[in-house]
């Protein structure tokens, strides 16, 4: 494990995989805090700067210290790139994932999933269910609508390469404005931050764009198998479920039969945004009241 730096807030760190790749890990707080440790797990093609908000305020929740962790899956942000894109698929990340917290040492966390580390975190409940405290997903759940599934494919790994920031700004806007009709500039700005990098004076994804070959053989004709067993293996676990209201990736009726199977679980319906809601304001909140509350322990 090496040591690239720490800042105010974070300390950037890089696990080595079991194939020698570099994973890069986020760590906010210190591992001796006493609140219980979490797990944030970012999409398909994003990174931990989805939790730039949220790790801070949830690593000194309610004058509770705790350790959070945010982990690049290979082929993401600051993880190394692999020269097998085969090697992106839940098996390997899955792995990647126990592998990072062997390495610093993690005991039982609460796992926030997001979309494709939601699904993770669903894995992990079936193959390590001692890693779990509790748990968040966000906007996923046991069944993946294809139509949103489509839409994604349509775009990952095709984005026009923006010259500035700013117009990259305005290709996130013309792309997602229905999914997100309120956003504002400062957000489109974030987002597109977030999408794209400066790397050797040149603009680029901040994601292998080989990851598109992870939807290459999907149909939307065809529904994906459901992860019904994985979801209900979080059964004994504090679950809190986050759907964007526009969602077209966990509709309605998916959280509604989500509820019915696990009728401890909270909701969050986030107003006016779709896949994957942001993280920020009212929702930090709300989420740092749920973690507050498996502190106890399930």
């Amino acid at each position: 494990m090496s040591d690239d730096g720490a800042h105010d807030d974070w300390q950037d760190l890089f696990v080595p995989a079991s194939d020698g790749l570099r994973l890069h890990v986020r760590q906010y707080g210190s591992r001796t805090a006493p609140g219980t440790p979490i797990i944030c797990l970012p999409g398909l093609s994003r990174t931990v700067a989805d939790f730039d908000a949220l790790a801070p305020a949830l690593a000194t929740n309610s004058g509770l210290f705790r350790r959070v962790v945010a982990i690049d899956s290979r082929g993401r942000g600051l993880s190394d790139y692999d020269s097998n894109p085969k090697n992106y698929n839940l098996a390997v990340e899955l792995a990647d994932v126990v592998t990072v917290l062997t390495a610093l040492e993690v005991k039982p966390a609460i796992f926030i999933g997001s979309s494709r580390g939601g699904i993770l975190t669903m894995l992990m409940g079936v193959a390590h269910p001692g890693a779990l405290a509790g748990v968040v997903l966000h906007d996923i759940g046991p069944v993946i609508e294809p139509r949103g599934l489509a839409r994604i494919k349509s775009y990952l790994g095709k984005m026009p390469r923006p010259r500035t920031l700013v117009e990259g700004a305005e290709i996130l806007e013309r792309l997602f404005a229905t999914q997100f009709p309120r956003f504002t500039a400062e957000q489109w700005h974030t987002a597109a931050q977030r999408a794209w990098r400066l790397r050797n004076g040149e603009i680029e994804p901040t994601y292998d764009i080989r990851l598109s070959d992870t939807l290459a053989d999907f149909d939307v004709g065809h529904s994906l198998p459901s992860l019904w067993n994985e979801f209900d293996s979080l059964a004994r676990l504090p679950l809190l479920v986050i759907r964007g209201a526009k969602s077209d990736i966990l509709l309605k009726t998916t959280l509604d039969a989500m509820a019915a199977r696990h009728p401890g679980m909270q909701s969050i319906e986030v107003p006016d945004e779709g896949h994957v809601p942001s993280l920020e304001g009212d929702v930090v909140a709300e989420i740092s009241r749920f973690v507050a509350t498996c502190d106890a322990g399930p």
